[in-house]
């Protein structure tokens, strides 16, 4: 999708996504992250890597937490971010359980850094990622901060996006630093990004 200024039509479809997602019922979006979820457990990206890094899921998001406590009894190496405080950057801390989440930056779960360790190797693992929508490039709409592109750029493992049906688009505009995932999963299925 070729056009000059993307703000105000990324604006727009952030808007339209949120909508989108906060119609769902709750039995609806039950049904959607179960779906989801045992996909993922199931899926060969999951079993093929040891580390897992994954966002810790708001309200209107695909819900993460059962992935999480999964991946955790599974012996994995379980990594959540936490924004770090004054920039556009964020580190992963391994967490080994939920409890140790705490209300971070804007409003979302993060790990508390007196109990779990920082992870400072980012070549390899599957990363997770969350977003308002993604398209068939694999490029994500996310919320407009910058940070999960700015951590893409270090990160040399896989990538995997989760969204719903819903908010899964033929195209998205994107910009030079926004980074594509290779992977894409909703409730129907996986589709697998043939990345230029």
């Amino acid at each position: 999708m070729s056009i000059q200024d993307i703000r105000p039509v990324k604006q727009r479809l952030r808007a339209e996504c949120k909508q989108k997602r906060k119609s769902l019922s709750a039995a609806q979006k039950r049904q959607l992250d179960s779906a989801v979820t045992e996909r993922f457990l199931q899926s060969e990206q999951y079993r093929a890597n040891e580390v897992l890094f994954c966002y810790v899921s708001t309200e209107i998001e695909v819900d993460t937490r059962e992935i999480l406590r999964r991946a955790i009894a599974d012996g994995k190496t379980v990594a959540v971010p936490r924004c770090i405080d004054g920039t556009r950057e964020m580190d992963f801390y391994i967490l080994r359980e939920l409890s140790e989440l705490e209300s971070g930056s804007f409003g979302v779960l993060e790990p508390n850094p007196a109990r779990c360790r920082k992870l400072t190797d980012y070549s390899k693992g599957l990363c997770v990622l969350p977003a308002l929508a993604f398209d068939k490039s694999g490029y994500r709409l996310g919320y407009g901060k910058g940070y999960y592109d700015r951590f893409l750029a270090k990160f040399s493992g896989e990538t995997l996006g989760l969204a719903y049906t819903c908010c899964f688009y033929d195209s998205l505009p994107h910009g030079k630093f926004d980074r594509a995932a290779q992977w894409v999963l909703t409730e129907s299925g996986f589709v697998r990004i043939e990345l230029q």
